[in-house]
């Protein structure tokens, strides 16, 4: 697996974890492209850095990533590798009947089922390219869920074991699978909830979520857990209930 001179797509690349990603391709000599649905910050990413490609796209469009592939094997030729970023959180009181339904189901949508939407249509760039790789950004969350932002967490536990079960489906194709599980990491997405004032829990920068992945996937590594995520997956297998209370310790706000 070539870690340079690759054609790189990240979703959701304009702001927090993707663009730390794809600054680090950047500087490991890769031909990078970000999309995401505002052509605003797209533009703003590119005026910092001119050689990153951008194009506005809508994950949860199926016309507007049909086109982006086509788009993007027109110009490029396909991708070697395509990181799956693009994710929103929101806080949720289930006991709340005035919960805007639309925001939980548009969660879905981008958390869960976009990351599909995409594979499917970039598929056929992958299995030409000899150097493929799919990497999944989820969730140190997938393994233990936060009562604050319950529909975000199901949809990164659904998101990882989608990982894991295309995984060996995707192998004879020779393409690589790599899940990302980040923990709480500084960005506004995480700046919301309680659980960054949780001093266990405090945000990782961007920055250095970013080394922690570009080490570990240098090395070939399938499942990616900096921080907290790796003591939220050894806990949540030896200690399920116990790790459960101490990441919900602070009692859910009474949001209205």
């Amino acid at each position: 697996m070539n870690k340079s001179q690759q054609i790189v797509l990240i979703t959701g690349g304009s702001s927090g974890i993707g663009l730390a990603l794809a600054k680090k391709f950047l500087d490991n000599d890769n031909t990078v492209i970000i999309t995401g649905r505002n052509l605003q910050k797209l533009e703003a990413v590119q005026k910092d850095f001119p050689q990153i490609h951008i194009f506005q796209s809508d994950v949860t469009d199926e016309a507007d990533v049909r086109k982006l592939a086509a788009d993007i094997n027109q110009q490029f030729s396909g991708i070697d590798v395509l990181v799956n970023n693009a994710g929103i959180m929101n806080l949720i009181d289930a006991g709340n009947e005035r919960n805007d339904l639309h925001k939980q189901m548009q969660e879905i949508e981008i958390n869960y089922m976009s990351p599909i939407r995409v594979l499917h249509y970039f598929l056929p760039q992958l299995k030409e390219s000899k150097n493929a790789v799919l990497v999944n950004v989820s969730s140190g969350l997938a393994y233990v869920p936060f009562a604050q932002a319950p529909v975000y967490s199901g949809t990164k536990s659904a998101l990882h074991f989608w990982t894991l079960g295309i995984r060996p489906q995707l192998k004879p194709h020779n393409i690589k699978v790599v899940e990302l599980l980040p923990p709480v990491v500084d960005t506004p997405l995480a700046h919301g909830a309680d659980i960054a004032e949780d001093d266990n829990l405090k945000p990782m920068p961007p920055e250095k979520l970013a080394d922690n992945f570009w080490k570990d996937f240098k090395n070939g590594k399938e499942e990616i857990t900096p921080g907290i995520s790796k003591q939220l997956k050894l806990m949540s297998r030896l200690a399920p209930k116990f790790i459960f209370k101490q990441l919900n310790k602070k009692p859910i706000p009474n949001r209205k």
